[in-house]
């Protein structure tokens, strides 16, 4: 077969954990080839651009990729302990790091990764199997088909583009795919570019992380400028207390004034809140959607029967796995991140505050020098905070280059909050009850995820 030395590491992704991989891979004399579907640099977060995150700039930049803008000369650092939307993550932070000269020609916009193989040998094959490169296929904005050989990749794909349904059960509910033309992504711009679509009509909310803590503030301050605009809010739980908080126990002030602010909402009645809600069908009907199903209403358990306007859909999200059809993958049989993570990160257990460090060792699979890592790494978890993933891909590099005790030397500084502990349903954990994202600052719509995608 020959030597594989040659060959780049591919890196999927072009977001804030991928552009991180591609500046420690650099430092270790490895060259990055990242493969980016969208046109930009952060592509996915500059879709929830009007977001405000709720960690500060200290806890958004990777420590590689900032040398690198550094030794520019012309980048200043912003205010470490200021609060970044998401535009500001993109503009002042991934678009200057991409334009630089270390970076600029190793990522190809525009190429989507449609699968990722053995050259030359699909996963039942074992003879020889690690020496052999990788071949990662690609399409182009253009629709053309294209092969990459690799000696190891790094899929820091996100998982922004596989969004949970509404459906109660893991499924879309009957209809929602023909309803598609009344649902949102879990982060609309209620505020601004999509004030029309919400102001004077009534919106159903369903999820209970801090992307529908976002929104529902939202629509509260749009509730209070435009009559008409109603809410409701549907949880799987029987009790919205974990997305309440830590309040002024969370060691991120906003996190924690996020959940004070929503609490107030509901206890003086500007929104209405369906718990154990089912979701089990959506009908569109004469310019409105007909919610089916069963949920808890002023204290009473019945059928749902509720015509909306549009539905967000904030129910989290679940990894692309079908590009990697020909890997072999050691993954978690419930939250489907790599097996020895799972444990670490379970939303069940833990809050992104308390997921212990970890690096290489744990996310490796028995396909050799093949790693998951950033968001999609922690499959449906919702606890995910970029901190983290700089520090996986710190120490993954450091395991590609051959320096193990470097790898293993992980460290992660995290900020802890109240939340997200073991006394509430375990269903409330499939709404994507994320502990990492959004402030409760008035100005930009307020929310934002330290969760970012791609």
């Amino acid at each position: 077969m020959g030597t594989t030395s040659e060959l780049p590491v591919v890196v999927i992704g072009a977001g804030p954990v991928g552009l991180a991989a591609a500046a420690h891979l650099l430092e270790r004399g490895l060259e990055p080839l990242v493969l980016e579907a969208g046109d930009g640099p952060g592509a996915a977060v500059a879709r929830w651009g009007h977001v405000r995150l709720f960690s500060p700039w200290r806890y958004c930049l990777d420590p590689a990729s900032r040398r690198i803008l550094d030794a520019t000369g012309s980048w200043t650092a912003p205010d470490p302990e200021a609060l970044p939307t998401g535009a500001d993550l993109v503009g002042e932070y991934l678009e200057p790091l991409a334009a630089t000269g270390l970076l600029r020609d190793r990522i190809r916009y525009g190429t989507r990764v449609t699968a990722v193989v053995r050259d030359g040998a699909d996963r039942t094959r074992s003879l020889g199997r690690e020496r052999r490169p990788f071949r990662v296929r690609t399409r182009g904005a253009d629709g053309g088909t294209r092969d990459v050989l690799a000696r190891a990749v790094v899929d820091a794909s996100g998982t922004w583009t596989r969004p949970n349904p509404v459906g109660a059960h893991g499924i879309p509910a009957v209809g929602e795919p023909e309803a598609h033309g009344y649902l949102t992504g879990p982060l609309p711009d209620v505020l601004g570019a999509e004030r029309a679509r919400f102001a004077g009509r009534h919106t159903l909310v369903v999820g209970m992380g801090h992307s529908a803590a976002n929104t529902l503030l939202a629509l509260t301050a749009l509730a209070e400028e435009v009559p008409g605009t109603r809410i409701t809010w549907a949880i799987r739980g029987g009790s919205p207390r974990r997305l309440f908080g830590g309040g002024s126990d969370d060691e991120l002030p906003a996190r924690g004034l996020l959940g004070h602010r929503l609490r107030d909402a509901v206890d003086a009645g500007r929104l209405e809140l369906v718990t154990r809600a089912s979701i089990d069908e959506l009908a569109p009907a004469d310019g409105s959607v007909v919610v089916r199903g069963t949920g808890r209403r002023d204290g009473t358990d019945g059928p749902l029967d509720l015509a909306v306007h549009q539905v967000v859909g904030a129910t989290g999200f679940r990894p692309d796995l079908d590009l990697l059809r020909e890997i072999r993958l050691d993954l978690d049989p419930v939250v489907e991140a790599p097996a020895r993570l799972a444990p670490l990160i379970d939303p069940n257990l833990h809050s992104c505050g308390t997921v212990e460090p970890h690096g290489e060792s744990v996310l490796a699979h028995p396909e050799e020098d093949f790693y998951l890592v950033g968001m999609k790494s922690y499959g449906r978890a919702p606890t995910f905070l970029l901190a983290t993933g700089y520090e996986q891909v710190r120490s993954v590099a450091a395991a590609l280059a051959g320096d193990r005790a470097a790898a293993d030397a992980v460290q992660l500084d995290l900020p802890a909050t109240g939340v997200c502990s073991t006394d509430v349903d375990a269903a409330d954990g499939a709404e994507g009850a994320a502990c990492c994202g959004t402030t409760a600052e008035p100005g930009p719509q307020s929310a934002g995820l330290t969760l970012t995608p791609r």
